[in-house]
């Protein structure tokens, strides 16, 4: 469930408030109250796991920090996706690394997973757009209840990953249901079935 806050906050004061707490992120100055639920975190918790295991197998130079902020350049905006996806050289020409766990450039980022709750529009439209607007290559929006719009996941809603994958300027995306196996560019050997993930939420 995702709660909006009626405070209105910069993002220094929102750093210097919540900055600590996992609960929070804030959308163009708006506070958000994420309230994950139980499933959120099982599905979370399953493409962690399966990401990590991938990184380890493959020998990335990639990791998955258990806590991270992106801030979106000229937004009041602080991000916490579900997970991330960082890239351990690009880290080196990020300003605020050293201190926070603040990301600031698209480019030490590899891959952005959202976990669909109640406030299904912000990972679908606002996120998405930042993202894409920050170079982020590949984005999963993972509604494994079927809660976006109509216009996004179709008619009759059901559960589906969307993957958003930018590549010279121009976003595709793929949609997963069922049986399908994920495609990946990030993880091209990767092996998951989109109902693998719904499966972890019930």
């Amino acid at each position: 469930m995702v709660q909006s806050l009626s405070t209105s906050l910069t993002f220094d004061q929102f750093i210097a408030q919540y900055g600590d707490d996992t609960r929070y992120e804030l959308i163009d100055g708006e506070l958000i109250d994420m309230e994950p639920t139980g499933p959120h975190e099982q599905v979370s918790g399953l493409i962690n796991l399966k990401l990590n295991l991938e990184i380890s197998r493959e020998q990335h130079p990639f990791f998955i920090p258990m806590r991270c902020l992106i801030k979106p350049m000229g937004l009041t905006s602080a991000f916490k996706p579900d997970i991330v996806v960082l890239s351990r050289p690009a880290l080196e020409s990020e300003p605020l690394w050293q201190r926070e766990p603040i990301i600031t450039l698209g480019s030490s980022i590899r891959l952005v997973v959202e976990v669909v709750s109640t406030n299904w529009q912000n990972d679908y439209a606002r996120k998405a757009d930042e993202y894409w607007a920050m170079g982020i290559s590949e984005y999963w929006i993972c509604d494994y209840l079927g809660l976006g719009g109509v216009f996004f996941i179709g008619s009759p809603k059901q559960p589906t990953i969307t993957i958003c994958t930018l590549q010279e300027e121009r976003c595709t995306l793929q949609q997963f249901r069922g049986e399908d196996q994920l495609v990946s560019s990030t993880f091209p050997n990767l092996r998951l079935a989109a109902s693998e993930i719904f499966s972890a939420g019930s």
